[in-house]
């Protein structure tokens, strides 16, 4: 089966071709807001990091921010920096030779203020959208595509109709060759014996323990009990009475197959086939991770209703219920509700979201799209100075 895509010059492939401008450090946020305003076509992120790290926190903000400037969606980057900070835009770039990624640079404190690096960076992502504009898309073969999972404002109907539908439509994509990633850890706290027992290896079990263990040990060390704030309130009011129900439902997001392997965070996956990324269930973090780690399409389950999008990929938005996908019209791609009465299957479903991933992936723009949604996020591990 095949897509229509944007094949990169490192082999990889696109499902959309945005011109990323990106800023390393929050001091140049704003500079790289007005830039991008200034040239249409362009996509923005904004975010609190890039200075003030300690230790292993550095590297996994290094890490994200450059895998997902490096996504295959991103035809080229302009990366923005202020001049003294501790992740610098030369920081991030040496990460995107290694990936063969297109980018510019340009620094505040160097280019003499705000008003002249908003101009030298126009001039610059003026100079990549032309080159970006010589990329067509072209017919290529669905095993090239790495689809992430996620699900947000879970509902009781969660683990009864939208979770196993993308779980099947996941097991399409492995059988066509490609990759699904399932993500979430603390929402595979309750249902980890059951992905073990999926795991391709000794190895590859003993890393699904090792991080659903580390998880919850890390909460038990702030003092915090994990299953006291999992399910959430709105969770909880969606009709979900306990963190291993609600793991029990969202694991089904990755479908059957067999585990090929556990990432980390940001990593993209050596295996094709179903991979575990370890990661926080904060929405856009996880979305952020999956991104970084080569994810060019986003599939979202949501009971309750959540609208969030991404800056550089798609987010398809699967209702578990008809009442939300009624009620959030504007915000919904699909509508797994049709499961509950009896309309459809999960089976029909998961044809569905497979099909909606291919006409996605070929250029078809979801709701989150449309509407501008474009959220960021990289979660702090510690200390800041």
């Amino acid at each position: 089966m095949k897509f229509l895509g944007y094949r990169r010059a490192n082999g990889t492939v696109g499902t959309r071709n945005h011109m990323l401008v990106f800023p390393t450090v929050i001091c140049a946020a704003a500079t790289a807001e007005m830039i991008s305003r200034a040239v249409a076509g362009t996509v923005v992120v904004t975010h609190p990091h890039g200075c003030g790290h300690m230790g292993v926190e550095t590297e996994h903000v290094v890490r994200s921010m450059s895998g997902f400037c490096a996504n295959p969606n991103v035809a080229g980057v302009l990366l923005v920096g202020l001049g003294c900070e501790l992740i610098t835009p030369r920081t991030i770039a040496e990460r995107l030779d290694g990936y063969r990624q297109r980018y510019e640079i340009v620094n505040i404190q160097e280019e003499g203020g705000t008003t002249a690096t908003v101009e030298k960076g126009r001039l610059l992502v003026e100079k990549l959208l032309k080159e970006a504009a010589k990329v067509n898309r072209e017919p290529v073969d669905i095993s090239e595509l790495i689809v992430g999972t996620n699900c947000g404002g879970s509902d009781t109907f969660s683990g009864l109709t939208a979770n196993p539908a993308l779980g099947n439509a996941c097991d399409r994509l492995v059988a066509e060759g490609g990759t699904a990633i399932l993500s979430e850890t603390p929402e595979m706290i309750g249902a980890e014996q059951v992905l073990a027992g999926r795991a391709a290896s000794e190895s590859v079990k003993k890393r699904i323990y090792e991080i659903t263990s580390a998880t919850e040990a890390m909460a038990f060390k702030a003092g915090v009990d994990i299953r006291g704030s999992e399910p959430s309130p709105g969770n909880i009011e969606g009709g979900l009475t306990t963190l291993e129900e609600k793991s029990l439902g969202a694991v089904l997001k990755g479908g059957t197959t067999t585990i090929k392997e556990v990432v980390d965070f940001a990593v993209k996956p050596a295996e094709k086939g179903l991979v575990i990324m370890d990661g926080p269930a904060h929405d856009a973090v996880c979305n952020t991770g999956m991104i970084a780690g080569g994810a060019q399409v986003i599939v979202f389950t949501t009971g309750r209703g959540t609208p969030m999008g991404a800056p550089i990929a798609p987010v398809i938005k699967v209702a578990t219920n008809s009442r939300i996908y009624q009620h959030m019209r504007d915000n919904m791609d699909i509508n797994a509700g049709n499961i509950l009465e009896g309309t459809e299957t999960i089976e029909s479903i998961g044809e569905r979201i497979f099909q909606e991933i291919v006409e996605v992936a070929s250029g078809k723009a979801t709701r989150a799209e449309m509407l501008g949604h474009h959220e960021f996020a990289i979660h702090s591990l510690g200390l800041s100075v």
